[in-house]
């Protein structure tokens, strides 16, 4: 491993001599300046890892030469140096960005610390820039594929919505449609993108816990609080939290929820002081929340509260120009990802494609493409190593505001019911095996285990005498 490389500007032979002797003693590499402008012209073609730097040089101060540094390189880690302890250098220095200010004489024991904290923290600053930067481009607007009217409508809105101060945003639509792809999207190319990025899946965690998970909770407040939490809405200060499936949310919690989006502010479960937070809140779910607010099961005013911007995403069968698109993008992903060079669809699998339903919607196709990649052998996709449900298919899924006999009646079901019946039938169409009704419908094991138990459905078994 390369040694840091660390640039001494000052003046004193003697003083920059002996800096020079300990840092290499220490494992660095060292350059030295003795004037402003050979300081910069080394900082520019040299690129230091760090910078330790005299307030007065001889033909400059090293104030100003902090303020060229930082505007060439924001991430410079600078060490400012000087006999001088006046509050107003010290002051200046550090509001244009240096990352200490050491007094002469040195002490030697706190350079070497100073040094260290500031190659580690200007490591970490490196790190964050370079997830950042890969994050703003894997959530950019153009990963989105987008061929059909609707899409290109959806993309003008949601690219409004993330250049806006929008504080809450509604996402609708079907399991497996992307709308975690549309959220992290608004996040990451927005101004809170170098915030953090904060998602709660609201069906998976038991309420009783929920609360600490939003708001955390001081140590003690409970028999097994044994130290202070911080709940989401402090993780994510500045940043964006998806409420993911909010829809299952509990009445309490969701009236404790509109309180903090009104207020800005919260206590954790147990505490006595107000948290303040700035937090832009995206709230999705494959329910019609409209619907819930009907039916009782979600608070009207958290419901308009949210709704600043509804974005509801369609199902891919209702968009079926981006169906290919999407699957060729999908292959170009896996093949860099599992080192092949699957060139495309073939013409009957294109077919097949364009025939299925897509209960499943986005999530479905990438899981089916997955798993041909896996096993194709060919140069493309053929029907062979594709699911029984798409080269098969069996009696036509459900889908929410369709019109189906039931018990005899034909009427308009409500999404609870819409639900419970997709998945019945799913497993039913599967000789009730969870894990294949699951990918018939897009979702988890774990999730349909959990549906399975909240529409309390039971497999019929016919009696033979």
């Amino acid at each position: 491993m390369a040694k840091q490389k660390i640039l001494v500007v000052d003046d004193e032979d003697l003083l920059r001599w002996s800096i020079k002797t300990k840092l290499e003693k220490w494992g660095y590499e060292t350059l030295e300046a003795e004037t402003a402008t050979e300081a910069l012209k080394l900082f520019a073609e040299e690129t230091p890892a760090l910078i330790v730097l005299d307030i007065k040089l001889p033909d400059g101060s090293g104030i100003d030469v902090l303020q060229k540094m930082k505007e060439q390189d924001p991430n410079a880690a600078v060490i400012i140096i000087t006999a001088n302890t006046t509050i107003d250098n010290a002051v200046a220095a550090l509001r244009l960005g240096a990352f200490d200010f050491i007094c002469k004489p040195i002490n030697y024991d706190e350079l070497q610390t100073s040094v260290r904290n500031g190659l580690e923290t200007s490591r970490l600053r490196d790190t964050l820039n370079r997830v950042q930067s890969y994050q703003k481009k894997r959530f950019s607007f153009d990963m989105i594929v987008a061929e059909s009217p609707q899409m290109h409508e959806l993309l003008e809105v949601i690219q409004r919505v993330a250049e806006s101060e929008a504080s809450c945003v509604v996402l609708q639509g079907e399991s497996g449609v992307g709308k975690d792809l549309v959220a992290k999207a608004v996040h990451y190319q927005s101004r809170r993108s170098e915030f953090p990025y904060v998602a709660v899946n609201c069906a998976a965690i038991p309420e009783t816990l929920m609360e600490t998970e939003l708001f955390g909770h001081e140590k003690g407040a409970f028999t097994d609080a044994r130290a202070q939490k911080k709940g989401v809405f402090e993780l994510a200060d500045g940043g964006t939290i998806l409420l993911d499936e909010i829809g299952d949310l509990p009445l309490g919690l969701q009236a404790k929820l509109l309180r903090v989006i009104e207020e800005q502010q919260f206590r954790r479960v147990g505490g006595v002081r107000n948290i303040n937070v700035d937090v832009r809140i995206i709230a999705s779910s494959n329910r019609d929340l409209e619907e819930e607010v009907k039916e009782g099961r979600f608070r009207a005013d958290l419901f308009y509260r949210l709704s600043v911007v509804q974005i509801t995403i369609p199902p891919l069968r209702d968009r079926r120009e981006d169906i290919l698109p999407i699957a060729d993008h999908l292959i170009k992903n896996f093949n860099v990802k599992m080192k092949r060079e699957i060139a495309g669809l073939a013409p009957e699998t294109k077919k097949l494609f364009l025939e299925h339903v897509w209960p499943g919607n986005v999530r479905e196709l990438r899981n089916t493409i997955e798993h041909a990649m896996i096993f194709e052998e060919s140069p493309y996709i053929t029907p062979k190593h594709l699911h029984a449900r798409i080269t098969h298919p069996g009696p036509p899924v459900a889908f929410a505001g369709e019109k189906l006999a039931v018990a005899g009646a034909v009427g308009k079901l409500t999404l609870e019911q819409m639900e419970r019946n997709m998945i019945r039938q799913a497993l039913e169409q599967t000789g009730w095996n969870q894990t294949r009704a699951a990918e018939v419908l897009g979702i988890s094991r774990d999730a349909i285990r959990y549906k399975i138990k909240k529409h309390k459905i039971e497999r019929s078994h016919a009696v033979t005498s």
